[in-house]
């Protein structure tokens, strides 16, 4: 499913219970505007929890040794910053079936 898929689920979700004012447009500006706030949240540092979905945190990757692929010589990949994603209970039962 991509966002185009996602919006027009959302969409015929809200026009089935009753909601007839919601357009796929209107859907997609919420999408966005949801999507830029975690953005934002986590790249100030802080943790966006949504219950029985997920919570989304940024996390440091310590520096480690890699090897390059092409000539097998030891490189040294540097230290970075990285949004993390963990599954609430509910989606990862869900996905597992054992709900």
């Amino acid at each position: 499913m991509n966002k185009s898929d996602l919006v027009y689920q959302v969409a015929s979700n809200l026009k089935a219970n009753g909601q007839t004012k919601v357009t796929a447009k209107l859907v997609n500006q919420i999408i966005d505007a949801g999507l830029d706030v975690i953005v934002e949240t986590v790249a100030s540092g802080d943790k966006v929890l949504l219950v029985d979905f997920g919570s989304f945190t940024k996390q440091q990757r310590k520096p480690r040794v890699g090897r390059n692929p092409a000539t097998g010589e030891l490189i040294t990949i540097a230290a970075k910053t990285v949004p993390s994603f963990k599954p609430g209970k509910f989606f990862k039962d869900s996905v597992s079936g054992n709900f």
